[in-house]
């Protein structure tokens, strides 16, 4: 299956599905028996405290860490951890890539890479309100200015899925209302996002559905008004059900 294929093959509405996944350091276990699937166009959220186990979790669906048992399917077909880059984008907290770079530069790199047009391209500075920095080095830019580049190097991307740890973290309100804006307006035309969030507040704008992670395993799964029903909470926020869920 080619990235081509990925792409196409993300417009059915299960496209990927986690079972059972654990992964221990030692004696201390990150994550364990965890399952779950995503669909296309949907924005999933992986909500819990520091220390729940979602960055873990990212990064053995992204392959990048491996699990200790259960495994990655992409509509109903195993995905072995090296072509799983083809199917989803991983963008991790805290990185500042081509730090020495100017941020047109890392542009132009990815849109060559990935065939954009000068449209597409401008298309994401402008959503993502770049115009400001696109002369300064990477190295120079705020945590929320590198975070909306790191988010727009993903939007540059062909696979279908993005996975991102701490999307909103550097922002403040308006401009995290920016960003759940730009996301759901991706997720609109098709594109998926599995969000790993501590603010639960913000989860519950952007999310459609939600995975609560405590300790490691997961303590609900469904939307909002599915957690609702499950705990008897029927005007319950997110932040109301997790803590009765934990």
């Amino acid at each position: 299956m080619t990235a081509t294929n990925f792409v196409r093959d993300a417009t059915s509405a299960q496209i990927l599905r986690a079972a059972d996944l654990a992964k221990r350091y030692g004696e201390e276990s990150a994550i364990s028996d965890i399952t779950f699937s995503v669909s296309a166009g949907e924005v999933l959220g992986i909500v819990g405290p520091n220390g729940a186990g979602k960055t873990t979790l990212l990064e053995v669906v992204a392959g990048l860490v491996a699990a200790d048992s259960g495994g990655i399917s992409w509509r109903g077909k195993d995905l072995r951890a090296p072509r799983r880059k083809e199917a989803m984008f991983y963008l991790p907290d805290g990185v500042r890539p081509y730090q020495d770079r100017f941020v047109i530069d890392v542009f132009s790199f990815f849109a060559g890479v990935y065939r954009r047009s000068r449209a597409e391209v401008a298309g994401i500075v402008t959503s993502l309100e770049l115009t400001p920095v696109l002369r300064k080095r990477v190295s120079t830019l705020s945590k929320g200015y590198n975070r909306r580049l790191i988010l727009a190097v993903g939007l540059l991307t062909p696979q279908p899925l993005l996975l991102m740890d701490e999307p909103f973290d550097g922002f403040d309100l308006c401009q995290t209302r920016n960003i759940i804006d730009v996301i759901r307006d991706e997720a609109t035309k098709g594109r998926t996002f599995v969000l790993a969030i501590h603010q639960l507040a913000d989860a519950e704008r952007v999310c459609d559905r939600f995975i609560l992670l405590a300790a490691g395993g997961v303590r609900g799964i469904g939307t909002l008004d599915e957690l609702r029903t499950q705990t008897g909470m029927p005007g319950g926020s997110l932040e109301e059900i997790f803590l009765a869920l934990t």
